[in-house]
């Protein structure tokens, strides 16, 4: 992956701010499943975020937008504590799902790896 040069911020004297537009090299997709459709359903920031999104694993296929009878939501929320940050996820939904016990299962497995990279990026490991 090569990096990609930003351009540094830049004052707005006029309107007294200071803006900085960045582009990642990295396309925000799940790399074995592609582009998960998803919307976020509640804000409450920044504690809270509640997403729905059309991730059926057992079905097979992605759909090309969110459906709301099966689809799950979950939700982010931060917490502060004495050693940083508590991030509870928890995801609701599972029984609209072509198989409920097959998705539970994927989605415990996705949440332990992606969380757990989640804490190693922020952490400062690989």
């Amino acid at each position: 992956m090569s990096m990609i040069s930003n351009e540094a911020s830049v004052i707005d004297e006029g309107t007294f701010s200071v803006r900085r537009t960045i582009v990642i090299a990295a396309s925000l997709t799940f790399p074995v499943y592609g582009a998960v459709p998803l919307r976020i359903e509640a804000l409450d920031a920044p504690r809270r975020v509640s997403y729905r999104w059309g991730n059926d694993d057992a079905s097979g296929q992605l759909p090309d937008e969110v459906d709301d009878e099966h689809s799950t939501v979950f939700t982010f929320t931060l917490e502060e504590v004495p050693e940083g940050t508590r991030l509870t996820v928890v995801e609701t939904g599972f029984e609209t799902t072509s198989d409920p016990i097959a998705n539970l299962e994927s989605h415990r497995t996705g949440w332990n790896d992606e969380l757990d990279k989640l804490v190693a990026l922020l952490e400062g490991g690989s």
